[in-house]
C-alpha cells in the first residue's frame, strides 16, 4: 500500500495519545491490560513512546511536562491535509488551539486544540508516521466519542471544521450524532445533558477492543486502575468505563459484529 493509499481522509481519528507523569509505570499497566510493547516516538514535546500490539502501532503515550498541570487524558488525533490551515478553521469557528502547528520530526506536523465546549483533540497531517496500523481487533483502538452537554452547536464547529455529515439518532431523550465521511461513520457525538461529569466537562473518549470485557475490567482492578462504569450491554456492544492508575479514563468494548447489533 502506498503512502497516499494509506492516508486517512481528513477527518478520520488516526491516533490515541496519552500524556502522563509516570511513563514507566503507565507502560507496565497497559502492556499487562492490552499485550502493547513499545518504542521510541518522536521527542519533540519531551519522553514519547508509540505502543505496539503484534508490532503494529496502535497509541502513543508521553511524558507530561513538570510545569504543565493539565488533565491526564486519552486524546484522539483527526487527520488532515494541512494542519496550519485546520488549525486557523479551529480559531474562527470558536475553539481553540493550545499547542502548535509544529513538526513532529519526520512523523508529521501536529496541534492540539479544543472545542467551543472545551473538549480536546489533536490534529494530524501525517508524513512518514500515517497513524494507527490496527483498529478494531483486541488491544486496539475501535471508536471515538465526544462527551458533551448537547450536540448541536458543538457538531457545528466538527462540521465546518473537518466536513462531517450528521446522522442524528431520533429520539426524544437520547441526543446523539454519528459523524460520517463519505457515508462511513468515523466518530460520535453524545449529548448527556447534566450528567456530563464537573471534574472533566466536555471531552472525548476513546474506545479500546477487547476479547471479553467483565475479565479486562478485573485485570483493569488489579492492576492499580479503577472501574468506574461496570460492564454493560450497550449499542455498540458490551461495554465498561474504566480509568488508569494516573486516571485516564477510557472505554472497554467487545464490538457487535455488523448485523448482529
Amino acid at each position: 500500500m502506498t503512502e497516499a493509499a494509506a492516508r486517512r481522509a481528513p477527518g478520520t481519528p488516526c491516533w490515541v495519545s496519552l500524556m502522563v507523569h509516570g511513563m514507566a509505570a503507565t507502560q507496565g499497566f497497559y502492556a499487562a491490560l492490552f499485550g502493547w510493547e513499545f518504542r521510541p516516538g518522536p521527542q519533540q514535546l519531551g519522553p514519547y513512546v508509540r505502543a505496539l500490539l503484534g508490532g503494529h502501532e496502535v497509541a502513543g503515550i508521553g511524558q507530561m511536562p513538570s510545569d504543565r498541570h493539565l488533565p491526564v487524558a486519552w486524546t484522539p488525533y483527526l487527520a488532515s491535509d494541512d494542519v496550519d490551515a485546520t488549525a486557523e478553521t479551529v480559531r474562527h469557528c470558536g475553539g481553540t488551539v493550545g499547542v502548535g502547528p509544529l513538526d513532529a520530526g519526520e512523523a508529521g506536523r501536529m496541534a492540539i486544540a479544543s472545542d467551543p465546549a472545551g473538549a480536546v483533540f489533536g490534529i494530524w497531517q501525517a508524513a512518514e508516521h500515517l497513524g494507527m496500523a490496527l483498529s478494531g481487533v483486541p488491544g486496539a483502538p475501535a471508536w471515538n466519542e465526544l462527551v458533551t452537554q448537547e450536540t448541536e452547536s458543538v457538531a457545528k464547529f466538527y462540521e465546518a471544521t473537518f466536513g462531517y455529515e450528521e446522522e442524528a439518532v431520533v429520539s426524544a431523550d437520547f441526543d446523539y450524532l454519528t459523524l460520517r465521511l463519505n457515508g462511513s461513520p468515523v466518530a460520535a457525538v453524545h449529548g448527556v445533558g447534566h450528567s456530563l461529569p464537573r471534574d472533566r466537562g466536555a471531552h472525548w473518549m476513546t474506545y479500546f477492543e477487547v476479547a471479553d470485557v467483565d475479565d479486562s475490567v478485573s485485570l483493569v482492578e488489579e492492576l492499580g486502575g479503577h472501574v468506574l462504569k461496570p460492564a454493560r450491554d450497550g449499542s455498540r456492544g458490551r461495554v465498561a468505563t474504566v480509568a488508569d492508575p494516573e486516571g485516564a479514563v477510557f472505554t472497554l468494548v467487545r464490538s457487535v459484529p455488523l448485523g448482529e447489533g
